[in-house]
């Protein structure tokens, strides 16, 4: 009795370690590849997704997209807010100092970002640390969807709600319905123990989403897909002091059932830490930048609405929303303030924004 006792303990003992074995097999073999891990990037590649500086095997160079002197030229516009009469010497050592005390990737994102960003318009045009799990991956489903540290796009009401149906699993990054739709300005920032290398990797794949989505839109209801080699979708990173700024475009597939490929490029860099002249060149790019990604954003969204009949948009237009005190959309808490620069408007004539930081802002 004892014995077989012993054996019937001994059977299910073994079942369930076999169960165990099995399961965790399973887990292993279902892992997703994140930025943090190298093969990351070598799965971009294989998947024609490449990143900054990439070579073909043959030697030749991903091309620049068509509008590349167009953006740069935007980029380089001068913003009163950031003039030295707005933004002193004194503003910027205390960039500065947020920078020097920012330990962890997230005091990055709420206190020294908040600073370049400068004011913006609609909170709820903006968020940040939500995974696209929405989105169709672009590569083989093994790695981690995309996930921006911000990211702007519009208001999911802006957009007609049957093409936002139909096109969900490209411009519609959530399952929360009322997160912003189509981005196409998306940020990766890492604290002192981040890498550069990692928010590179992380931009080039947020980058290559957000270009496809941008392209759905822009294509949506011509005969055939556009593919006009322009970019139409700007990232950045921030790390150490260092911001930069690229663009994320597509190409035609060549031959038939052939994949399109994406390519990041470059369009500056800026040492924001060394003098206040490079930190204001380098926030005037990021907001003009910014700006820009909002215009090309909003027109592809007004002609697409344009080709649905009695297209019915809950707000009366793309820029006729209220606007006060609102919430970003985060992971965490991220406040909203009504704070534009009268002389920011008088300059651009287009952009008034809110800033926000996780902190009660401070007077720059």
């Amino acid at each position: 009795m004892a014995s077989s006792q012993s054996t019937s303990r001994g059977r299910k003992r073994g079942s369930r370690s076999t169960s165990n074995t099995k399961s965790t097999t399973n887990t292993t073999s279902t892992k997703s590849t994140g930025p943090y891990d190298c093969a990351f990037q070598q799965n971009l590649i294989d998947h024609g997704i490449y990143p900054e500086e990439y070579e073909y095997p043959d030697g030749r160079a991903p091309p620049l997209p068509a509008n590349w002197d167009d953006i740069n030229q935007r980029l380089i516009q001068p913003r009163r807010s950031l003039s030295p009469s707005q933004f002193s010497d004194g503003a910027f050592r205390k960039f500065k100092r947020a920078d020097a005390h920012a330990f962890k990737e997230k005091q990055v994102t709420t206190s020294v970002i908040p600073i370049i960003e400068g004011d913006i318009r609609d909170g709820r045009c903006v968020a940040g640390g939500i995974p696209f799990t929405n989105l169709d991956p672009l590569t083989d489903g093994t790695i981690t969807p995309g996930n921006p540290d911000l990211f702007y796009g519009a208001r999911p009401e802006q957009l007609n709600r049957g093409i936002r149906s139909e096109l969900s699993s490209r411009i519609v990054p959530s399952t929360q319905k009322d997160l912003p739709i189509a981005p196409n300005f998306l940020l990766a920032a890492k604290g002192p123990d981040g890498t550069s290398a990692v928010a590179g990797r992380q931009a080039c794949y947020d980058g290559a989403l957000g270009a496809r989505g941008t392209q759905s839109l822009q294509s949506y209801g011509q005969p055939e897909p556009v593919y006009d080699k322009n970019a139409y979708t700007i990232t950045s990173t921030y790390y150490a002091g260092t911001l930069k700024l690229f663009t994320s475009h597509l190409s035609q597939p060549t031959g038939h059932g052939g994949r399109p490929e994406y390519y990041m490029n470059q369009l500056r860099s800026f040492s924001v830490t060394d003098t206040p002249e490079t930190f204001r060149q380098g926030a005037s790019a990021y907001r003009n930048a910014r700006d820009w990604a909002k215009e090309k954003r909003d027109g592809f969204i007004e002609a697409a609405n344009g080709i649905v009949p009695d297209t019915h948009i809950e707000s009366q237009s793309l820029g006729s929303s209220g606007y006060g005190h609102a919430s970003i959309s985060t992971a965490g808490p991220i406040l909203v303030e009504s704070d534009t620069s009268a002389d920011e408007l008088a300059l651009d004539n287009e952009q008034m924004y809110t800033s926000f930081s996780k902190r009660p802002r401070r007077e720059l």
